[in-house]
């Protein structure tokens, strides 16, 4: 018999330490879900697209018309923009 502790634990054959320390549950973070029909997909890019330059131009005639009533210029302020921005989404109003 051999005297002295052993070195190295037996492990089972075809087992590895990934498979064991496997974290059970759902995953984090978001999913990526491939949409079904491609073209209500494209009419829902084009409609965004339109209601952004909507907004745009009515943006741009009530400055005009802003800075043309008013004596002195008119300086119009923009806050930051960005999707990284947790500011900007006002509570209360949906973003569709």
């Amino acid at each position: 018999m051999a005297q002295g502790s052993q070195k190295f634990k037996a492990q089972r054959p075809g087992v590895s330490k990934k498979q064991q320390n496997k974290p059970k549950g759902p995953k984090k973070g978001g999913r990526i879900i491939a949409p079904k029909k491609a073209q209500v997909v494209q009419q829902q890019k084009l409609k965004k697209g339109l209601e952004v330059a909507i907004r745009n131009k009515i943006e741009q005639e009530v400055t005009q018309r802003a800075s043309s009533s008013l004596h002195k210029p008119l300086s119009v302020v923009k806050g930051p923009e960005g999707k990284g921005n947790p500011g900007a989404a006002r509570p209360g109003t949906s973003s569709k």
